[in-house]
């Protein structure tokens, strides 16, 4: 007798076969059988005709921080997500000395967008090392299942110190930062996150460590993945390395790489299609790199206190720099400052920097009424200004509590589904537990289901089950996830594909210390079970939710 058998279910198995009815019997953390008829059990499930699937594997999060407060990492199991992939971008707080927590805090309040007095709240430091983390993460408990990347931002911190975020490193602190990610490697990471990218900064502006790094440091984690046999690339990308670089990474490991973000940018719009190419070509060579992809449009709500989209532009540096309202002000007045931030504008720019979307610019929150639900490019021309201006004084005359919204990237609909049907891609960049003022994407999943599935038709559901749950799967070399057969972790989510999705954009006050952030409500997820354990129902957690999640770390080679 099984101990559970979810019967009536319509199986989609996240391998791309098509949806059959039938059931599925667990007993204890693991499917058990999956067939027709399976016989009697303890427990009945009726699945109701729903879909029946793997649970989502969500590559691309920053839950690093919140873990230590929620172990529920709300909202991702409500979203269908079962395993979560921490450290990205290089970003963490593990390791890190005490002495160096507060800089630690200030860089993720700066690059990743989480409010200071939250994390200030919020975090336990009741670990060091890489492995403590890990040891503290478990120990604690968790409702969803947990792989972490060493980060390479926090490991040249702890080798460097204040340096770290000044200058290259030495032969000698080189050869410390490949003994700390291997001892990472053995004690359970994922891999390596790392970034490059241009706006990718910590506090007062300053690049976040990984940016300082030759490209001889990151050959130097390579050489540990390539001895050990383990580990996973995981770069976010600027103008630099190329993808011809990257390449030689990959190879010198002999292990996969992650490439982020391969998001359509409407001022370079075939550059993240010759960026996919060059990765398809580096498959044909036998290595295996994966560009990331997102089916969400990128909008930013910001304010000119905190202005996210215009922190790639490197003429934005002194406002970057300036630490108070007042100061902010005097930079934004400063002709200088706006005539070189108008001409770098005019050039082609890197990756993920703003490109003159001043069409899509909104004002979405303002004492004049008059402006309100206008664009910046439709106020400019009617008071015959720039739209740098426009928005500048804008501003200003409210002391930067104007709420401006942007959709940034990945606006043409077509452009993303070639790139989310390209067969190198990766689905992930939802940044989950990030930018909780700007955006909530821990919806990656259901919004492939509801938009490129349900509304356009794009994707059939078979195959955006296999991007959320195999090929991940595969992709980070996860074990016994991300498919429905006997054997494998009963890591499961039922769902109704005729209203599975999310909602609109709403706050809610459920950060440390009362704070708030933005969040979408799913909807059409009746449940979610994590290793055989049911943890959500109806779209939400139940109560006094299971810590039924494991930290992962054994991977395959």
């Amino acid at each position: 007798m099984y101990d559970k058998v979810i019967r009536n279910a319509r199986i989609c198995d996240g391998m791309g076969t098509p949806i059959d009815t039938g059931e599925v019997a667990i007993n204890d953390d693991r499917i058990a059988a999956v067939g027709k008829n399976l016989g009697p059990s303890k427990t009945d499930i009726d699945a109701e005709q729903m879909v029946l699937a793997p649970g989502f594997i969500d590559v691309h999060t920053h839950y690093d921080a919140q873990i230590t407060w929620d172990p529920t990492t709300s909202p991702s199991p409500q979203m269908g997500v079962t395993t979560i992939v921490m450290g990205n971008c290089g970003f963490g707080i593990a390791p890190c000395r005490p002495q160096d927590r507060e800089t630690m805090l200030r860089t993720l309040t700066k690059v990743e967008g989480m409010p200071y007095e939250a994390l200030k709240t919020g975090v336990r430091w009741n670990f060091e090392s890489f492995g403590d983390y890990l040891s503290a993460i478990e120990h604690q408990g968790i409702v969803a299942n947990i792989a972490c990347f060493a980060g390479h931002s926090c490991i040249r911190l702890y080798v460097m110190g204040e340096d770290a975020s000044k200058r290259e490193a030495s032969n000698t602190e080189i050869e410390e930062m490949q003994n700390l990610f291997r001892e990472s490697l053995e004690a359970g990471a994922i891999g390596l996150g790392t970034s490059t990218l241009e706006s990718h900064n910590g506090h007062g502006g300053i690049p976040v460590p990984s940016r300082f790094a030759a490209f001889k440091e990151f050959e130097a984690f390579s050489q540990v993945m390539k001895e050990t046999g383990k580990g996973v690339w995981q770069i976010t990308k600027g103008v630099s390395p190329t993808i011809e670089e990257l390449e030689q990474l990959a190879e010198s490991a002999s292990r996969p790489m992650q490439i982020c973000p391969m998001l359509q940018d409407p001022g370079q719009p075939e550059v993240v299609f010759n960026d996919m190419a060059s990765i398809s070509a580096a498959q044909n060579r036998g290595r295996e790199l994966y560009g990331q992809v997102s089916p969400f449009p990128e909008i930013l709500e910001f304010n000119l206190r905190e202005p996210y989209p215009m922190e790639s532009i490197q003429a934005w540096r002194p406002a970057m720099a300036a630490q108070t309202d007042e100061e902010k002000i005097s930079v934004y007045r400063d002709h200088n400052f706006r005539n070189s931030v108008k001409e770098e504008l005019k050039t082609t720019g890197g990756p993920f920097r703003f490109s003159n979307q001043w069409n899509t610019m909104t004002i979405v929150s303002t004492k004049n009424s008059s402006l309100l639900g206008r664009t910046v490019a439709e106020i400019a021309t009617n008071l015959n200004s720039h739209p740098l201006d426009c928005m500048l004084d804008i501003g200003i005359s409210e002391k930067l509590e104007t709420q401006f919204s942007c959709v940034l990237f990945n606006a043409d609909v077509s452009a993303v589904t070639k790139l989310l049907n390209d067969p190198n891609s990766s689905l992930g960049l939802g940044d989950s537990g990030a930018h909780l003022t700007f955006f909530c994407q821990a919806g990656t999943g259901l919004y492939l289901l509801q938009h490129y599935v349900r509304e356009e038709q794009a994707i059939s559901l078979e195959n955006a089950i296999k991007m959320l749950t195999s090929e991940p799967a595969h992709a980070l070399r996860i074990p016994d996830r991300g498919r429905i057969s006997s054997g494998m972790k009963a890591d499961i989510v039922l769902f109704d594909p005729d209203t599975v999705g999310i909602g609109e954009r709403c706050w809610v006050d459920d950060l440390p210390g009362g704070l708030s952030r933005v969040h979408t409500p799913s909807f059409g997820v009746g449940s979610v079970w994590v290793n055989g354990t049911q943890i959500v129902s109806n779209d939400k957690l139940l109560p006094n939710t299971p810590f039924s999640g494991e930290v992962i770390r054994k991977f395959l080679t």
